[in-house]
Protein backbone atom coordinates (compact mmCIF):
# COMPACT_ATOMS: atom_id res chain seq x y z
CA UNK A 1 0.00 0.00 0.00
CA UNK A 2 3.06 2.16 0.72
CA UNK A 3 4.75 1.63 -2.73
CA UNK A 4 1.11 2.64 -4.57
CA UNK A 5 1.01 5.65 -2.34
CA UNK A 6 4.51 7.07 -2.80
CA UNK A 7 3.83 6.25 -6.70
CA UNK A 8 0.38 8.64 -6.85
CA UNK A 9 2.57 11.34 -4.45
CA UNK A 10 5.10 11.33 -6.75
CA UNK A 11 2.70 11.62 -10.13
CA UNK A 12 -0.05 14.25 -7.90
CA UNK A 13 3.28 16.85 -7.55
CA UNK A 14 3.82 16.55 -11.49
CA UNK A 15 0.18 17.04 -12.42
CA UNK A 16 0.92 19.21 -15.38
CA UNK A 17 3.47 17.22 -16.64
CA UNK A 18 1.57 14.23 -16.57
CA UNK A 19 -0.75 15.86 -18.28
CA UNK A 20 1.65 16.59 -21.49
CA UNK A 21 3.05 13.22 -21.15
CA UNK A 22 -0.30 11.95 -21.43
CA UNK A 23 -1.16 14.28 -24.17
CA UNK A 24 1.85 13.38 -26.42
CA UNK A 25 1.15 9.69 -26.37
CA UNK A 26 -2.08 10.00 -26.79
CA UNK A 27 -1.37 11.62 -30.07
CA UNK A 28 1.65 9.45 -31.38
CA UNK A 29 -0.65 6.37 -30.49
CA UNK A 30 -3.89 7.46 -32.16
CA UNK A 31 -1.68 7.75 -35.58
CA UNK A 32 -1.71 3.51 -35.69
CA UNK A 33 -5.97 4.19 -35.87
CA UNK A 34 -5.68 7.22 -38.19
CA UNK A 35 -4.14 4.72 -40.80
CA UNK A 36 -7.25 3.20 -42.22
CA UNK A 37 -8.94 6.11 -42.28
CA UNK A 38 -8.01 7.79 -45.77
CA UNK A 39 -8.99 11.28 -45.04
CA UNK A 40 -6.29 13.66 -46.00
CA UNK A 41 -7.92 16.70 -43.53
CA UNK A 42 -7.70 14.52 -40.96
CA UNK A 43 -4.68 12.35 -40.94
CA UNK A 44 -3.44 16.50 -41.50
CA UNK A 45 -4.44 17.12 -37.62
CA UNK A 46 -1.79 14.42 -37.08
CA UNK A 47 1.82 15.80 -37.40
CA UNK A 48 5.18 15.60 -35.68
CA UNK A 49 7.23 19.11 -34.86
CA UNK A 50 8.84 19.09 -37.91
CA UNK A 51 5.95 18.31 -40.31
CA UNK A 52 6.09 14.53 -40.77
CA UNK A 53 2.57 12.67 -41.00
CA UNK A 54 2.53 10.47 -37.99
CA UNK A 55 0.08 8.01 -39.86
CA UNK A 56 2.95 7.17 -42.24
CA UNK A 57 5.16 6.46 -39.63
CA UNK A 58 6.26 2.75 -38.65
CA UNK A 59 5.64 2.06 -34.35
CA UNK A 60 9.33 2.73 -33.87
CA UNK A 61 9.83 6.31 -35.50
CA UNK A 62 6.37 6.85 -33.51
CA UNK A 63 7.97 6.49 -30.34
CA UNK A 64 11.17 8.00 -31.47
CA UNK A 65 9.11 11.06 -32.53
CA UNK A 66 7.04 10.97 -29.21
CA UNK A 67 10.48 10.79 -27.14
CA UNK A 68 11.98 13.48 -28.81
CA UNK A 69 8.80 15.89 -28.42
CA UNK A 70 8.96 15.43 -24.57
CA UNK A 71 12.44 16.87 -23.78
CA UNK A 72 16.11 16.06 -22.60
CA UNK A 73 15.19 13.60 -20.22
CA UNK A 74 12.97 11.39 -22.62
CA UNK A 75 15.90 11.84 -24.73
CA UNK A 76 18.37 10.62 -22.67
CA UNK A 77 16.34 7.99 -21.07
CA UNK A 78 15.59 6.27 -25.39
CA UNK A 79 19.28 6.93 -25.59
CA UNK A 80 19.78 4.20 -22.41
CA UNK A 81 16.50 1.78 -24.20
CA UNK A 82 18.48 2.04 -27.74
CA UNK A 83 21.02 0.26 -25.70
CA UNK A 84 19.14 -2.67 -24.22
CA UNK A 85 17.40 -4.77 -27.52
CA UNK A 86 16.91 -7.40 -24.88
CA UNK A 87 13.97 -5.54 -23.99
CA UNK A 88 12.52 -3.22 -26.56
CA UNK A 89 13.36 -5.40 -29.73
CA UNK A 90 15.64 -4.71 -32.16
CA UNK A 91 13.93 -2.54 -34.41
CA UNK A 92 12.72 0.02 -31.97
CA UNK A 93 16.14 -0.03 -30.45
CA UNK A 94 18.00 0.93 -33.51
CA UNK A 95 15.30 3.48 -34.05
CA UNK A 96 15.99 4.90 -30.57
CA UNK A 97 20.04 5.20 -31.43
CA UNK A 98 18.96 8.32 -34.04
CA UNK A 99 17.86 10.29 -31.16
CA UNK A 100 18.99 13.60 -31.01
CA UNK A 101 20.39 15.71 -28.17
CA UNK A 102 19.50 18.90 -30.05
CA UNK A 103 17.80 21.79 -28.46
CA UNK A 104 18.19 25.44 -28.32
CA UNK A 105 21.29 27.30 -26.98
CA UNK A 106 21.21 29.24 -23.90
CA UNK A 107 21.57 33.13 -23.61
CA UNK A 108 24.96 34.20 -23.61
CA UNK A 109 24.22 35.88 -19.80
CA UNK A 110 23.34 32.98 -18.47
CA UNK A 111 26.64 30.93 -20.40
CA UNK A 112 28.74 33.75 -18.36
CA UNK A 113 27.10 33.32 -15.12
CA UNK A 114 26.67 29.45 -15.21
CA UNK A 115 30.70 29.39 -15.78
CA UNK A 116 31.32 32.43 -13.50
CA UNK A 117 29.26 30.95 -10.94
CA UNK A 118 31.03 27.55 -11.11
CA UNK A 119 34.56 28.23 -11.68
CA UNK A 120 34.67 31.22 -8.72
CA UNK A 121 35.98 34.08 -11.50
CA UNK A 122 35.23 36.58 -14.09
CA UNK A 123 34.99 35.47 -17.60
CA UNK A 124 37.70 37.68 -18.70
CA UNK A 125 39.82 36.19 -16.13
CA UNK A 126 39.40 32.12 -17.37
CA UNK A 127 40.13 32.66 -20.89
CA UNK A 128 42.18 34.99 -23.48
CA UNK A 129 38.90 34.72 -25.51
CA UNK A 130 35.54 32.73 -25.42
CA UNK A 131 32.96 32.87 -28.38
CA UNK A 132 29.81 33.17 -26.84
CA UNK A 133 28.55 31.35 -29.93
CA UNK A 134 28.13 28.14 -29.63
CA UNK A 135 29.49 25.48 -31.76
CA UNK A 136 26.49 23.09 -30.90
CA UNK A 137 23.78 22.49 -28.36
CA UNK A 138 22.70 19.52 -27.16
CA UNK A 139 20.04 18.19 -24.43
CA UNK A 140 22.14 19.20 -21.19
CA UNK A 141 24.56 21.35 -22.13
CA UNK A 142 26.63 23.44 -25.45
CA UNK A 143 29.68 23.53 -26.60
CA UNK A 144 32.02 26.87 -27.30
CA UNK A 145 35.53 28.07 -28.25
CA UNK A 146 37.70 29.47 -26.56
CA UNK A 147 41.21 30.33 -26.17
CA UNK A 148 43.66 29.89 -22.92
CA UNK A 149 46.40 32.26 -21.95
CA UNK A 150 48.61 29.64 -22.72
CA UNK A 151 47.71 30.03 -26.28
CA UNK A 152 46.21 26.91 -26.93
CA UNK A 153 42.68 26.32 -28.23
CA UNK A 154 40.27 24.56 -26.43
CA UNK A 155 36.39 23.74 -26.14
CA UNK A 156 34.33 24.69 -23.26
CA UNK A 157 30.87 22.81 -22.10
CA UNK A 158 28.18 24.50 -20.16
CA UNK A 159 25.24 22.95 -18.46
CA UNK A 160 22.34 24.30 -19.47
CA UNK A 161 20.62 26.61 -16.68
CA UNK A 162 17.58 25.05 -14.94
CA UNK A 163 18.23 21.80 -16.54
CA UNK A 164 18.98 19.82 -13.30
CA UNK A 165 16.03 20.78 -11.68
CA UNK A 166 13.60 20.11 -15.13
CA UNK A 167 14.88 16.48 -14.69
CA UNK A 168 15.15 15.69 -11.49
CA UNK A 169 11.47 16.65 -11.79
CA UNK A 170 11.00 14.45 -14.59
CA UNK A 171 12.79 11.41 -13.21
CA UNK A 172 10.52 11.34 -10.20
CA UNK A 173 7.34 11.29 -12.47
CA UNK A 174 9.49 8.45 -14.28
CA UNK A 175 9.77 6.48 -10.85
CA UNK A 176 6.47 7.26 -9.93
CA UNK A 177 5.09 5.63 -13.11
CA UNK A 178 7.85 2.82 -12.65
CA UNK A 179 6.26 2.02 -9.22
CA UNK A 180 2.76 2.06 -10.33
CA UNK A 181 3.68 -0.50 -13.30
CA UNK A 182 5.30 -2.82 -11.17
CA UNK A 183 2.48 -3.21 -8.81
CA UNK A 184 -0.24 -3.18 -11.65
CA UNK A 185 1.16 -3.90 -14.55
CA UNK A 186 2.10 -7.69 -14.36
CA UNK A 187 3.10 -8.40 -18.21
CA UNK A 188 6.02 -5.01 -17.42
CA UNK A 189 7.12 -7.00 -14.03
CA UNK A 190 9.21 -8.83 -15.56
CA UNK A 191 11.10 -6.43 -17.77
CA UNK A 192 11.71 -4.85 -13.89
CA UNK A 193 10.51 -1.12 -14.89
CA UNK A 194 11.61 0.19 -11.35
CA UNK A 195 15.22 -1.35 -11.46
CA UNK A 196 15.37 0.39 -15.12
CA UNK A 197 14.32 3.41 -13.99
CA UNK A 198 16.99 3.79 -11.40
CA UNK A 199 19.77 2.54 -14.06
CA UNK A 200 18.95 4.98 -16.02
CA UNK A 201 18.77 7.40 -12.67
CA UNK A 202 22.07 6.82 -11.81
CA UNK A 203 23.34 7.02 -15.57
CA UNK A 204 21.81 10.20 -15.97
CA UNK A 205 22.60 11.78 -13.25
CA UNK A 206 26.33 11.01 -13.89
CA UNK A 207 26.12 13.14 -17.38
CA UNK A 208 24.77 15.84 -15.41
CA UNK A 209 28.08 15.65 -13.31
CA UNK A 210 30.56 17.18 -16.01
CA UNK A 211 33.80 15.54 -13.37
CA UNK A 212 32.50 12.23 -14.21
CA UNK A 213 33.40 12.75 -17.90
CA UNK A 214 36.62 15.01 -17.30
CA UNK A 215 38.18 11.59 -15.57
CA UNK A 216 36.75 9.14 -18.10
CA UNK A 217 38.75 11.52 -20.88
CA UNK A 218 41.86 11.26 -18.82
CA UNK A 219 41.42 7.47 -17.68
CA UNK A 220 41.44 7.10 -21.96
CA UNK A 221 44.82 8.96 -22.49
CA UNK A 222 46.39 7.08 -19.40
CA UNK A 223 45.26 3.66 -20.73
CA UNK A 224 46.28 4.48 -24.63
CA UNK A 225 49.51 7.00 -23.48
CA UNK A 226 51.40 5.19 -25.44
CA UNK A 227 50.12 4.44 -28.69
CA UNK A 228 50.59 7.77 -30.71
CA UNK A 229 47.68 6.98 -33.45
CA UNK A 230 45.08 7.43 -30.57
CA UNK A 231 44.48 10.69 -29.27
CA UNK A 232 41.49 11.20 -26.76
CA UNK A 233 41.69 15.11 -26.05
CA UNK A 234 43.51 16.87 -22.81
CA UNK A 235 41.57 18.52 -20.18
CA UNK A 236 42.05 21.20 -17.90
CA UNK A 237 41.26 20.69 -14.53
CA UNK A 238 41.85 24.30 -13.27
CA UNK A 239 38.82 25.25 -15.81
CA UNK A 240 36.89 22.42 -15.01
CA UNK A 241 33.64 21.82 -12.35
CA UNK A 242 30.68 19.70 -11.88
CA UNK A 243 28.65 21.84 -14.67
CA UNK A 244 31.68 23.35 -16.59
CA UNK A 245 34.69 20.84 -18.84
CA UNK A 246 37.38 22.65 -20.72
CA UNK A 247 39.50 20.09 -22.88
CA UNK A 248 41.38 21.01 -25.71
CA UNK A 249 39.92 21.19 -29.19
CA UNK A 250 40.99 18.64 -31.73
CA UNK A 251 40.50 19.34 -35.10
CA UNK A 252 40.11 16.87 -37.57
CA UNK A 253 37.41 15.03 -39.85
CA UNK A 254 34.91 13.46 -38.63
CA UNK A 255 33.69 9.88 -39.42
CA UNK A 256 30.50 11.19 -40.56
CA UNK A 257 32.03 13.18 -43.05
CA UNK A 258 32.76 10.34 -46.09
CA UNK A 259 33.93 13.31 -48.36
CA UNK A 260 36.05 14.32 -46.09
CA UNK A 261 37.59 11.11 -45.61
CA UNK A 262 37.95 10.30 -48.95
CA UNK A 263 39.85 13.49 -49.68
CA UNK A 264 41.95 13.10 -47.22
CA UNK A 265 43.84 10.48 -48.84
CA UNK A 266 44.24 8.05 -45.58
CA UNK A 267 44.18 3.90 -45.69
CA UNK A 268 40.25 3.92 -45.00
CA UNK A 269 40.61 0.19 -44.04
CA UNK A 270 43.16 0.71 -42.20
CA UNK A 271 42.00 3.48 -39.97
CA UNK A 272 38.53 0.99 -39.39
CA UNK A 273 40.86 -1.78 -38.27
CA UNK A 274 42.58 0.34 -35.64
CA UNK A 275 39.89 2.07 -34.53
CA UNK A 276 38.34 -1.01 -33.70
CA UNK A 277 41.31 -2.52 -32.49
CA UNK A 278 41.17 0.53 -29.27
CA UNK A 279 37.76 -0.71 -28.82
CA UNK A 280 38.73 -4.22 -28.58
CA UNK A 281 41.97 -3.48 -26.41
CA UNK A 282 39.48 -1.13 -24.08
CA UNK A 283 37.22 -4.08 -23.71
CA UNK A 284 39.17 -6.68 -23.09
CA UNK A 285 42.54 -5.29 -21.66
CA UNK A 286 41.61 -2.64 -19.86
CA UNK A 287 37.81 -3.53 -19.01
CA UNK A 288 36.90 -0.17 -18.98
CA UNK A 289 35.27 1.32 -22.91
CA UNK A 290 33.78 4.00 -24.84
CA UNK A 291 30.63 3.03 -25.09
CA UNK A 292 29.40 5.05 -28.04
CA UNK A 293 31.28 4.41 -31.32
CA UNK A 294 29.16 6.47 -32.92
CA UNK A 295 30.65 8.13 -36.46
CA UNK A 296 30.25 11.81 -34.48
CA UNK A 297 32.38 10.99 -31.64
CA UNK A 298 35.13 10.14 -33.90
CA UNK A 299 37.34 11.91 -35.70
CA UNK A 300 40.76 11.62 -38.19
CA UNK A 301 43.00 14.36 -37.13
CA UNK A 302 45.50 13.35 -39.61
CA UNK A 303 46.37 10.57 -41.96
CA UNK A 304 47.57 8.44 -38.86
CA UNK A 305 45.91 9.69 -35.12
CA UNK A 306 41.90 8.89 -34.68
CA UNK A 307 40.36 11.23 -31.90
CA UNK A 308 37.77 10.08 -30.08
CA UNK A 309 35.73 13.12 -27.93
CA UNK A 310 32.32 12.72 -25.67
CA UNK A 311 33.63 10.02 -22.95
CA UNK A 312 30.51 10.47 -21.05
CA UNK A 313 29.01 6.74 -21.82
CA UNK A 314 31.53 4.56 -20.93
CA UNK A 315 30.98 0.28 -19.53
CA UNK A 316 33.03 -1.49 -17.24
CA UNK A 317 33.88 -5.07 -17.22
CA UNK A 318 34.98 -6.36 -13.95
CA UNK A 319 37.29 -10.12 -13.51
CA UNK A 320 33.60 -11.76 -12.90
CA UNK A 321 32.06 -10.46 -16.23
CA UNK A 322 34.96 -10.01 -18.26
CA UNK A 323 35.21 -14.10 -17.20
CA UNK A 324 31.61 -14.79 -18.53
CA UNK A 325 32.43 -12.69 -21.62
CA UNK A 326 35.31 -15.08 -22.77
CA UNK A 327 33.32 -18.05 -21.90
CA UNK A 328 30.64 -17.06 -24.37
CA UNK A 329 32.96 -16.04 -27.16
CA UNK A 330 35.14 -19.90 -26.52
CA UNK A 331 31.28 -21.05 -26.53
CA UNK A 332 30.38 -19.57 -29.86
CA UNK A 333 33.62 -20.60 -31.67
CA UNK A 334 33.29 -24.08 -30.28
CA UNK A 335 30.00 -24.09 -31.23
CA UNK A 336 28.62 -25.15 -27.80
CA UNK A 337 25.33 -24.60 -27.12
CA UNK A 338 25.22 -26.03 -23.63
CA UNK A 339 27.75 -24.32 -22.61
CA UNK A 340 25.99 -20.84 -24.10
CA UNK A 341 22.91 -21.28 -22.52
CA UNK A 342 24.78 -22.07 -19.15
CA UNK A 343 26.07 -18.13 -19.84
CA UNK A 344 23.01 -16.80 -20.96
CA UNK A 345 21.53 -18.12 -17.54
CA UNK A 346 24.28 -17.34 -15.35
CA UNK A 347 24.09 -13.78 -16.34
CA UNK A 348 20.43 -13.15 -17.07
CA UNK A 349 17.23 -12.85 -15.03
CA UNK A 350 15.07 -15.95 -16.04
CA UNK A 351 11.47 -16.17 -15.76
CA UNK A 352 10.23 -18.91 -13.17
CA UNK A 353 8.31 -20.59 -15.90
CA UNK A 354 11.80 -21.02 -18.78
CA UNK A 355 12.86 -23.94 -20.13
CA UNK A 356 16.26 -24.48 -20.79
CA UNK A 357 15.80 -27.56 -23.13
CA UNK A 358 14.13 -25.12 -25.65
CA UNK A 359 16.53 -22.76 -25.61
CA UNK A 360 19.86 -24.55 -26.01
CA UNK A 361 18.27 -26.52 -28.93
CA UNK A 362 17.45 -22.85 -30.44
CA UNK A 363 20.70 -21.47 -29.55
CA UNK A 364 22.80 -24.69 -31.42
CA UNK A 365 21.11 -24.14 -34.25
CA UNK A 366 21.82 -20.60 -34.25
CA UNK A 367 25.58 -21.55 -33.71
CA UNK A 368 25.46 -23.62 -36.52
CA UNK A 369 23.91 -20.96 -38.91
CA UNK A 370 26.04 -18.24 -37.76
CA UNK A 371 29.33 -19.44 -36.64
CA UNK A 372 29.86 -22.09 -39.52
CA UNK A 373 29.67 -18.89 -42.27
CA UNK A 374 32.63 -18.46 -44.07
CA UNK A 375 34.49 -15.43 -42.64
CA UNK A 376 33.77 -13.35 -45.65
CA UNK A 377 29.88 -13.31 -45.01
CA UNK A 378 30.17 -13.48 -41.45
CA UNK A 379 28.46 -10.43 -40.06
CA UNK A 380 28.87 -10.10 -36.15
CA UNK A 381 26.32 -7.20 -35.62
CA UNK A 382 23.55 -9.61 -37.53
CA UNK A 383 24.57 -12.29 -35.29
CA UNK A 384 24.86 -10.38 -31.82
CA UNK A 385 21.34 -9.12 -33.12
CA UNK A 386 19.95 -12.28 -33.77
CA UNK A 387 21.25 -13.61 -30.49
CA UNK A 388 19.74 -10.96 -28.59
CA UNK A 389 16.29 -11.70 -30.36
CA UNK A 390 16.44 -15.45 -29.09
CA UNK A 391 17.36 -14.30 -25.23
CA UNK A 392 14.57 -11.62 -25.97
CA UNK A 393 11.68 -14.70 -26.64
CA UNK A 394 12.28 -16.47 -23.72
CA UNK A 395 12.29 -13.21 -21.50
CA UNK A 396 15.22 -13.51 -20.66
CA UNK A 397 16.57 -9.88 -19.13
CA UNK A 398 20.34 -9.36 -19.42
CA UNK A 399 22.10 -7.05 -17.23
CA UNK A 400 22.48 -3.27 -18.61
CA UNK A 401 26.14 -4.04 -18.44
CA UNK A 402 26.06 -6.88 -20.67
CA UNK A 403 23.34 -5.07 -23.42
CA UNK A 404 25.21 -2.11 -22.89
CA UNK A 405 28.53 -3.85 -24.68
CA UNK A 406 26.94 -6.10 -27.48
CA UNK A 407 25.22 -2.65 -28.45
CA UNK A 408 28.77 -1.12 -28.50
CA UNK A 409 29.99 -3.90 -30.43
CA UNK A 410 27.30 -3.36 -32.62
CA UNK A 411 27.84 0.08 -33.11
CA UNK A 412 31.20 -0.19 -33.99
CA UNK A 413 31.32 -2.42 -37.00
CA UNK A 414 28.68 -0.27 -38.45
CA UNK A 415 30.82 2.60 -37.72
CA UNK A 416 34.33 0.83 -38.92
CA UNK A 417 31.94 -0.29 -42.40
CA UNK A 418 31.17 3.03 -42.93
CA UNK A 419 35.11 3.35 -43.57
CA UNK A 420 35.40 0.19 -45.37
CA UNK A 421 32.73 -1.98 -46.99
CA UNK A 422 35.14 -5.32 -46.60
CA UNK A 423 35.64 -4.65 -42.95
CA UNK A 424 34.99 -7.42 -40.26
CA UNK A 425 35.19 -7.24 -36.83
CA UNK A 426 35.00 -11.28 -36.50
CA UNK A 427 38.48 -11.40 -37.87
CA UNK A 428 39.78 -9.10 -35.46
CA UNK A 429 38.37 -11.09 -32.72
CA UNK A 430 40.28 -14.03 -32.97
CA UNK A 431 43.49 -13.06 -31.09
CA UNK A 432 41.48 -11.82 -28.20
CA UNK A 433 40.00 -15.16 -28.66
CA UNK A 434 43.73 -16.96 -28.13
CA UNK A 435 44.46 -14.75 -25.80
CA UNK A 436 41.05 -15.50 -23.81
CA UNK A 437 42.64 -19.29 -23.91
CA UNK A 438 45.78 -18.95 -22.95
CA UNK A 439 44.70 -16.74 -19.61
CA UNK A 440 42.26 -19.58 -18.63
CA UNK A 441 45.08 -22.17 -18.91
CA UNK A 442 47.82 -19.53 -17.46
CA UNK A 443 49.15 -21.00 -13.99
CA UNK A 444 48.89 -17.56 -11.95
CA UNK A 445 45.25 -17.77 -13.10
CA UNK A 446 44.60 -21.06 -12.26
CA UNK A 447 46.28 -21.03 -9.29
CA UNK A 448 44.05 -18.37 -7.86
CA UNK A 449 40.98 -20.18 -8.72
CA UNK A 450 42.40 -22.79 -6.26
CA UNK A 451 43.21 -20.53 -4.20
CA UNK A 452 39.81 -19.21 -3.81
CA UNK A 453 38.34 -22.91 -3.64
CA UNK A 454 40.43 -23.74 -1.12
CA UNK A 455 39.16 -20.64 0.76
CA UNK A 456 35.69 -21.52 0.12
CA UNK A 457 35.91 -24.98 1.46
CA UNK A 458 38.19 -24.06 4.06
CA UNK A 459 34.62 -21.82 5.13
CA UNK A 460 32.44 -24.30 4.28
CA UNK A 461 34.27 -26.82 6.84
CA UNK A 462 34.64 -24.39 9.63
CA UNK A 463 30.54 -23.52 9.37
CA UNK A 464 29.33 -26.87 8.89
CA UNK A 465 30.01 -28.78 12.22
CA UNK A 466 28.20 -25.51 14.18
CA UNK A 467 25.23 -25.88 11.22
CA UNK A 468 24.51 -29.29 11.69
CA UNK A 469 24.76 -29.25 15.52
CA UNK A 470 22.08 -26.13 15.68
CA UNK A 471 20.08 -27.96 13.00
CA UNK A 472 20.12 -31.27 15.70
CA UNK A 473 19.52 -28.77 18.35
CA UNK A 474 16.23 -27.41 16.84
CA UNK A 475 15.02 -31.17 15.70
CA UNK A 476 15.62 -32.13 19.86
CA UNK A 477 13.42 -28.85 20.84
CA UNK A 478 11.00 -30.05 18.17
CA UNK A 479 11.67 -26.08 16.51
CA UNK A 480 13.05 -27.33 13.35
CA UNK A 481 11.29 -25.28 10.53
CA UNK A 482 11.06 -26.03 6.91
CA UNK A 483 9.83 -23.54 4.57
CA UNK A 484 8.33 -24.05 1.18
CA UNK A 485 8.05 -21.81 -1.53
CA UNK A 486 6.20 -21.89 -4.09
CA UNK A 487 6.30 -19.65 -6.93
CA UNK A 488 2.97 -20.26 -8.87
CA UNK A 489 1.13 -21.36 -5.35
CA UNK A 490 -1.74 -18.24 -6.01
CA UNK A 491 -1.99 -19.39 -9.63
CA UNK A 492 -3.04 -22.94 -8.53
CA UNK A 493 -5.12 -22.24 -5.13
CA UNK A 494 -7.25 -20.02 -7.51
CA UNK A 495 -8.06 -22.60 -9.64
CA UNK A 496 -8.48 -24.73 -7.41
CA UNK A 497 -10.83 -22.62 -5.24
CA UNK A 498 -12.91 -22.16 -8.24
CA UNK A 499 -13.28 -25.48 -9.47
CA UNK A 500 -14.61 -26.33 -5.54
CA UNK A 501 -16.88 -23.92 -6.77
CA UNK A 502 -17.99 -24.92 -9.82
CA UNK A 503 -18.74 -28.42 -8.35
CA UNK A 504 -20.93 -27.64 -5.71
CA UNK A 505 -22.74 -25.21 -8.02
CA UNK A 506 -23.23 -27.97 -10.28
CA UNK A 507 -24.62 -30.05 -7.35
CA UNK A 508 -26.56 -27.69 -5.87
CA UNK A 509 -28.06 -27.20 -8.93
CA UNK A 510 -29.06 -30.63 -9.87
CA UNK A 511 -30.92 -31.29 -6.63
CA UNK A 512 -32.90 -28.34 -7.62
CA UNK A 513 -33.13 -29.62 -11.00
CA UNK A 514 -34.14 -32.86 -9.55
CA UNK A 515 -36.56 -31.95 -7.13
CA UNK A 516 -38.16 -29.54 -9.24
CA UNK A 517 -37.80 -26.60 -7.27
CA UNK A 518 -40.40 -23.88 -8.36
CA UNK A 519 -40.28 -20.76 -9.86
CA UNK A 520 -40.99 -23.77 -12.86
CA UNK A 521 -41.05 -23.64 -16.89
CA UNK A 522 -42.69 -26.50 -18.47
CA UNK A 523 -41.96 -28.90 -15.23
CA UNK A 524 -38.08 -27.47 -14.91
CA UNK A 525 -36.63 -25.54 -12.50
CA UNK A 526 -35.61 -21.86 -13.52
CA UNK A 527 -32.80 -21.41 -10.86
CA UNK A 528 -31.65 -25.09 -11.00
CA UNK A 529 -31.25 -25.02 -15.02
CA UNK A 530 -29.24 -21.64 -14.35
CA UNK A 531 -27.13 -22.71 -11.80
CA UNK A 532 -26.34 -26.06 -14.01
CA UNK A 533 -25.47 -23.47 -17.42
CA UNK A 534 -23.38 -20.98 -15.10
CA UNK A 535 -21.41 -24.17 -13.76
CA UNK A 536 -21.10 -25.41 -17.22
CA UNK A 537 -19.59 -22.30 -18.38
CA UNK A 538 -17.20 -21.73 -15.44
CA UNK A 539 -15.98 -25.46 -15.70
CA UNK A 540 -15.18 -24.56 -19.69
CA UNK A 541 -13.33 -21.95 -18.71
CA UNK A 542 -11.41 -23.23 -15.99
CA UNK A 543 -10.52 -25.82 -18.78
CA UNK A 544 -9.57 -22.87 -21.29
CA UNK A 545 -7.45 -21.60 -19.01
CA UNK A 546 -5.93 -24.21 -17.58
CA UNK A 547 -5.06 -25.68 -21.59
CA UNK A 548 -3.24 -22.51 -22.44
CA UNK A 549 -1.09 -22.82 -19.55
CA UNK A 550 0.41 -26.27 -20.37
CA UNK A 551 -0.60 -29.60 -20.23
CA UNK A 552 -3.33 -30.85 -17.61
CA UNK A 553 -1.18 -33.26 -16.70
CA UNK A 554 2.09 -31.36 -16.05
CA UNK A 555 3.56 -31.77 -12.56
CA UNK A 556 4.23 -27.79 -13.04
Amino acid sequence: MGLILDGLIKIDRNARRLREIVAVFAKYGLADWLKGLHYEWLQDLFRSPDGQRLAECSTAERIRLAITELGPTFIKFGQVLSTRPDLVGAAIATELSRLQSDAPPSKPEAVSHMIETELGRDLQQLFASFDAKPLASASIGQVHRARLFSGEDAVVKVQHEGIEAKVESDLELLRGLAELAERHAPFLRPYRPLALTKQFRRVLLRELDFSVERRNLETFARNFAGDETIHFPMVYPELCGRRVLTMERLEGVEFTDAAGLRASGADLGGVAARGAAMYLDMIFRDGFYHADPHPGNLMLLNKEVIGVIDGGMVGRMDQGFREDIENMLLAAVERDGDELTEVVVRVGKAPVDFRSDDLRGELGEFLEEFIGLPLEEFDISETLSSLIEIVRSYHIVLPPSFSLLLKTLIMLEGTSRRLDRRFNLFELLRPYYSKALHRRLAPPRLLRRAQRSYRDWSRLADSLPRDVTDIVGRLRRGSFDVHIEHRRLEVIVNRLVVGILTAALFMGSAQMLGNRLPPTVYGISVFGLAGALAAVALGLHLLLVIHKSGDIRSKD
